[in-house]
């Protein structure tokens, strides 16, 4: 069982570039299996990828280098037991360690494991260009990888990027840089596909760290049902008002934030999806065709830095809500089953796993459909 570890801080693109690996590797005929890590309470990506075909599992309410490495060891064991992929995807929070998830997958006593070289992406338009501007624990992430991807180079000058790699290169000069658009799937992006075919090198890691602590970074997740439907247009509209009212009011008490917003509202016949990345950037807001849905929903999951957790729940709740009433949209809130971050994720509770066993994947059977998604 080869593990690949695509890590990067939110908003870099993970999402979109394992959807598109993932989709390559299957088409080969591998049997894919991917994992999907998230800091809150409630998932989003996990629903994004399962609805590909591809089996998937959802961590959530904590960090699988840290919090959640016993609930990491079963689900690795279980897919190992009753699936056995040829590869096995790990998407880690965008706080995560992936140099520090590697060591404990290998500390785990499986058989026959191997390992992809570890991937960090990078946005180039996120941070500052220059080495003491980085945050240090993205700058952890940046100097353990093996292969450093910048992404986004549809979106960003030419100026950044030649930037990023030179500040890349200063804090982690043995690995491999890669410019590329995982939205596109460009040539630089098959190249990716290349470089991963080779073997990962152990490299050693500093401290354990608790990622958590380290980032600074507070969380929340929340999730209504929609008593009515809404249209499409509508959808879209509640997405980008939304999330433009929790960018405003997060960066009253934060002016720099960095971090991840991201939303999805469930339509009978579509998915509007959405996300805000930094206090500079508009919301990005786009409509996935063909996905149906049994009932109306909408979930958001937050995570921001330097943001009161407190703050950051009621700037949320009380944005979702206010837009909500104002659209004539009757919601009720749903019950949340995760827990708060602490010691209970190291004796394997107080996290939610998805399994979706019944429904593996076979070779030639369940391939991914072909239209495109782009969800960063």
């Amino acid at each position: 069982m080869k593990v690949m570890i695509i890590g990067g801080f939110l908003g870099s693109g993970k999402t979109t570039t394992i959807l598109k690996l993932g989709r390559r590797l299957s088409d080969s005929g591998k049997r894919i299996a991917i994992i999907v890590n998230e800091i809150g309470e409630i998932g989003l990506d996990g629903d994004t990828l399962s609805g590909t075909g591809i089996t998937t599992e959802e961590l959530t309410s904590g960090c699988i280098c840290c919090t959640l490495r016993i609930s990491m060891q079963y689900t690795l064991q279980t897919l190992e037991e009753e699936f056995k992929p040829d590869v096995v995807i790990i998407e880690p929070t965008g706080i995560a360690f992936p140099g520090q998830i590697r060591e404990e997958i290998q500390n785990m006593g499986l058989s026959e494991l191997s390992f992809t070289p570890v991937v960090t992406l990078v946005d180039p338009c996120r941070f500052g260009t220059e080495v003491s501007e980085i945050p240090k624990f993205i700058e952890t992430q940046i100097r353990e990888a093996e292969i450093l991807g910048i992404n986004k180079v549809d979106t960003a000058p030419g100026e950044r990027v030649l930037a990023t790699e030179k500040m890349l290169s200063e804090l982690n000069n043995e690995a491999r840089i890669l410019k590329f658009s995982a939205k596109l799937g460009d040539e630089q992006f098959e190249n990716l596909l290349i470089q991963l075919e080779v073997p990962g090198l152990e490299k050693s890691t500093s401290e354990k760290q608790n990622s958590i602590e380290v980032s600074e970074v507070s969380a929340f997740s929340t999730r209504y049902a929609l008593v009515s439907s809404l249209d499409q247009e509508k959808g879209i509209a509640l997405a980008e008002e939304s999330l433009l009212s929790i960018r405003n009011r997060v960066s009253e008490i934060n002016p720099g934030f960095i971090g991840h917003v991201k939303l999805s509202i469930k339509l009978p016949e579509s998915v509007v999806k959405g996300s805000v990345t930094s206090s500079k950037e508009a919301p990005q807001v786009e409509l996935v065709l063909n996905r149906k849905s049994a009932k109306p929903e909408l979930r958001l999951l937050s995570a921001i830095t330097k943001v009161p957790k407190e703050a950051l729940t009621e700037i949320v709740e009380s944005s979702i809500e206010g837009k909500l009433r104002e659209a004539g949209i009757p919601f009720e809130k749903m019950e949340q089953k995760g827990h708060e971050h602490g010691d209970d994720h190291e004796q394997g509770q107080g996290h939610k796993t998805r399994v979706e066993m019944n429904t593996l994947m076979k070779p030639g059977i369940n391939k991914i459909p072909k239209t495109e998604t782009n969800i960063e």
